[in-house]
C-alpha cells in the first residue's frame, strides 16, 4: 500500500516540478531539476519582399554583426539620401567610400524588419549585449506580371539575434 502511494506522489511531483526518479540497486532516489525555457535567439523572416536582391545582399553585408539600433539609424540616413550604402561592382564612387548607391526602397523595408526584430528580442527576453547578429538575403521565386512580359523582383530576408545560453539549475 505504501509503495502505491509513494509511486503516485512521485508521478505527481514529476508532473508539477519536473522531478526525475533514478533507480540504484532497488532503492529509488529523487532528484529535482528546474527547467527554464530560455530563448537564446530572435528571428525575423521576410518572405517574397518587393525589393532588389542585389540591394538586400549589400545591406545584409553592411549590417551583419552590428547593433540593430545603429543599423536603423544608418538606414534612415540612406533612405533620405544623406549617406550611401557601400556596394561592390561597377558602381560610381561616393563621398567617403569607394562605391555605393542609395537603395531607398530596400532600406525602408529593412528598417521595418529591424524594428520587428528588436520587438521580437524584447518579447523573448533577450538582453542588450547580443553575441551574434546574422543577416542574409536570397532570391525568392519569381512572380510574373500581368501579360507575362515582366518578371517582378522578389527577395527572402532572414535576420537573427543570438545571445549566450544559460545552464539549467539542478537541486538535490
Amino acid at each position: 500500500m505504501k509503495e502505491k502511494t509513494n509511486n503516485l506522489k512521485i508521478e505527481e511531483n514529476k508532473q508539477e516540478l519536473g522531478k526525475k526518479e533514478l533507480d540504484s540497486g532497488g532503492k529509488t532516489e529523487e532528484k529535482t531539476v528546474e527547467i527554464k525555457k530560455i530563448r537564446t535567439e530572435a528571428i525575423v523572416n521576410g518572405i517574397s519582399l518587393h525589393i532588389s536582391t542585389k540591394h538586400s545582399m549589400a545591406i545584409c553585408d553592411f549590417i551583419r554583426n552590428k547593433d540593430p539600433e545603429a543599423s536603423i539609424i544608418y538606414l534612415d540616413q540612406v533612405s533620405k539620401m544623406k549617406k550611401a550604402m557601400p556596394m561592390k561592382g561597377e558602381i560610381p564612387h561616393r563621398r567617403g567610400m569607394k562605391s555605393g548607391r542609395y537603395p531607398v526602397n530596400a532600406s525602408l523595408t529593412f528598417i521595418k524588419l529591424l524594428k520587428s526584430l528588436i520587438a521580437n528580442a524584447s518579447q523573448a527576453g533577450l538582453e542588450k549585449p547580443y553575441v551574434l547578429f546574422e543577416a542574409y538575403a536570397n532570391q525568392a521565386s519569381k512572380a510574373v506580371r500581368k501579360g507575362g512580359r515582366e518578371i517582378a523582383k522578389r527577395t527572402n530576408v532572414v535576420l537573427k539575434l543570438k545571445t549566450k545560453m544559460e545552464k539549467t539549475m539542478e537541486k538535490k
